[in-house]
């Protein structure tokens, strides 16, 4: 049986870890959060006691950590995975870019290890629940390998060939929908608030309307802003890393990319004023604070959810 490593136990990382072993998968996991290492253990897995020696025990290294500069850390630096003697596929489910990644496959290859890039989508609660979508490029029998792991935590596995950095390029995309469409969508609901009409029919009416609804209107607006709860999972320091990763692979193949540059500078504010490890949902303050109004249920009303 192909054994697993799993390095990244944080809010998507240990849930991913924990349908792997719960699969009935051979996985030693490490992170820096020893308590995220002790409930892992308590369930199956076997602990590592670095990357490197994660890579000594695990066939299969998956890694789910939040910049481009760790991924390369742990993969790349001293102590990391590539120095280990069982590790023949490494794979990343962290957003890196595409850029990072086809250096990072390249500096792997010289050790022998092949790389996938595999980034996610779903949040935490598609973590949580096994239901993730999983972008993957890179060598076909690398693939291969990794799949029953991919198949433990994912709902959607789609492979997009052998290029390293097609799964990075389309988790951009991704991410690029998601952050503008929540910014657009909270601008025209603040719109319509001034003007006279509850948030919650709002949102209540285009929950059901064929043209408006989608993730930012029901999952964003209707569930975790409405209700002031702003837990979605993503933070906002994370969802601008994203952005600007976009932006710049975009200029490097000539794409325009004039409304992701304005939306951009949302969370570029927002991480500026001190909001960075926000969820990226309270990202809708700043056009509150502009339309001297709020997306929230008015107590005592009937307006109906």
């Amino acid at each position: 049986m192909t054994t697993f490593g799993f390095i990244g136990l944080g809010a998507m990382g240990r849930h991913m870890a924990r349908h792997l072993v719960q699969r009935g998968l051979p996985v030693t996991v490490f992170d820096s959060n020893v308590q995220a290492v002790d409930e892992l253990v308590r369930i199956g897995a076997a602990r590592g006691a670095s990357a490197r020696d994660v890579g000594e025990h695990a066939q299969v290294v998956m890694v789910c950590l939040p910049t481009p500069d760790i991924v390369e850390r742990v993969a790349t630096g001293e102590d990391g995975v590539a120095g280990a003697s069982a590790v023949k596929v490494f794979v990343d489910h962290s957003t890196t870019g595409p850029t990072v990644t086809r250096r990072l496959a390249a500096a792997l290859a010289q050790h022998g290890i092949q790389a996938l890039d595999a980034p996610l989508a779903g949040g935490v609660a598609g973590a949580e629940s096994g239901a993730l979508s999983v972008m993957v490029s890179g060598d076909a029998s690398a693939f291969a390998t990794a799949r029953p792991a991919f198949e433990a935590f994912a709902g959607d596995i789609a492979y997009l060939g052998a290029q390293p950095g097609l799964g990075q390029t389309l988790k951009l995309v991704n991410n690029m929908i998601a952050g503008s469409a929540l910014v657009t969508a909270a601008e025209a609901v603040l719109f319509g608030v001034k003007a006279g009409i509850p948030a919650g029919t709002i949102l209540d009416v285009l929950c059901r309307s064929a043209t408006a609804r989608g993730f930012a209107v029901q999952t964003l607006l209707a569930d975790k802003v409405l209700s002031r709860k702003f837990d979605f999972g993503f933070r906002m320091d994370l969802m601008r890393k994203d952005l600007r990763l976009a932006l710049g692979e975009a200029e490097a193949v000539g794409a325009p990319m004039f409304a992701s540059a304005v939306v951009k500078q949302f969370f570029d504010t927002a991480v500026a004023n001190g909001a960075g490890s926000d969820d990226m949902t309270r990202v809708v303050h700043q056009l509150e604070k502009l339309a001297g109004a709020t997306i929230e249920q008015v107590q005592g009303s009937d307006e109906q959810r």
